[in-house]
């Protein structure tokens, strides 16, 4: 299959690719490679690709490919930094617009990287795709506001897939230590101290990044006959709270103190029941557990001689990188500036 991956060039998009070549796709990016020198170990694969803003994309681009897999967007904290409507028209206009295109160019297949943060206004019970959304965040808002509208897209020429993604983690050519598990499991072997946020009751559902990529490889490919406009959960069953994660990491990282900080009044508690992605796809297997998880964490960091600079730095923190692009005028706060490398 002929498949385009926005966003090619990040944290999932760089492991997906190298999963979905092995299965034997054609796979081109699309990326504006903001985040070009912030590779972490070994260099990711290279793949044809089209250095474009996602609000750019015409259908004439996308004529030639089989699905579109849209995973690029703006970090959870992107409003702090640029302009409102940049936000807006790059996680939510252009996602419409994409889809839109894509089904003018006879794309049949569109998977959404949707996010498991609809449910943070949920207390109670594991929630289901049934669920009713409660996004909290401007971010986890544009997310669900687009899963709207590929449902209204959707009809028997046009099959959108929306996966609602939990936390992921693990290593990745574009590291990110900005994520939960990464930033805990880097804090710890950098600088020997894990900050524990809250109490440690709240719920992070959870997912490997190579277990993600796997199961986006599993949904381009599913039957056609299964209903157009599907919605999937989808986490690692281990429902995992805060401190049961930090213990898991003070075992695993010698020599590393647990201090708690703070409760957060407003930290979200999410369990997430992804049994109907499972009960579609009775073959998919998760092949990552957290401790394992943590373990590929901490030798790679050690391997490559994380030092807390580095785990404090703009290298591997999304928001701070976009922090020094506009303060290097490699871009301006609508992210519509010809960016040129950052160093």
């Amino acid at each position: 299959m002929k498949a385009l991956v926005t966003g090619h060039a990040g944290y999932i998009g760089s492991v997906l690719v190298g999963v979905l070549r092995a299965q034997g796709h054609d796979v081109v990016g699309l990326d504006t490679n903001l985040y070009r020198d912030c590779d972490f170990g070994r260099h990711r694969e290279f793949v044809p690709e089209f250095t474009l803003d996602i609000r750019d994309v015409e259908p004439q681009d996308l004529q030639r490919f089989d699905a579109v897999i849209h995973l690029a967007d703006l970090p959870n904290d992107a409003p702090d930094v640029l302009a409102p409507d940049a936000v807006q028209s790059v996680n939510e206009i252009a996602t419409r617009r994409l889809a839109t295109a894509c089904k003018q160019a006879g794309v049949r297949r569109f998977l959404f990287a949707s996010t498991c943060q609809a449910f943070a206004g949920c207390r109670g019970a594991p929630v289901t795709e049934r669920t009713p959304p409660a996004p909290v965040t401007t971010h986890a808002r544009a997310k669900r506001n687009c899963e709207y509208a590929l449902q209204e897209l959707a009809d028997e020429t046009f099959s959108p897939i929306i996966l609602r993604q939990a936390g992921v983690y693990g290593v990745s050519p574009r590291l990110r230590l900005d994520l939960f598990i990464n930033d805990l499991v880097a804090s710890a072997a950098t600088t020997g101290r894990l900050h524990l946020p809250g109490d440690g009751h709240a719920f992070h559902p959870l997912i490997h990044v190579e277990d993600l990529a796997r199961a986006y490889a599993t949904l381009l490919t599913a039957p056609d006959e299964r209903p157009h406009d599907r919605l999937y959960n989808l986490a690692d069953p281990e429902a995992s709270r805060a401190i049961d994660i930090a213990d898991a990491i003070v075992e695993t990282v010698p020599f590393c103190t647990r201090v708690t900080t703070p409760r957060l009044n407003n930290e979200p508690s999410i369990r997430i029941d992804a049994s109907h992605f499972m009960r579609n796809f009775p073959n998919f297997r998760f092949r990552w557990t957290l401790a394992q998880g943590i373990r590929q964490l901490c030798e790679a960091f050690h391997g490559a001689g994380l030092t807390a600079g580095d785990w404090r730095s703009d290298r591997y923190r999304r928001i701070l990188r976009l922090q020094s692009a506009l303060e290097q005028g490699a871009a301006d706060r609508n992210l519509r500036q010809i960016w040129t490398a950052v160093a």
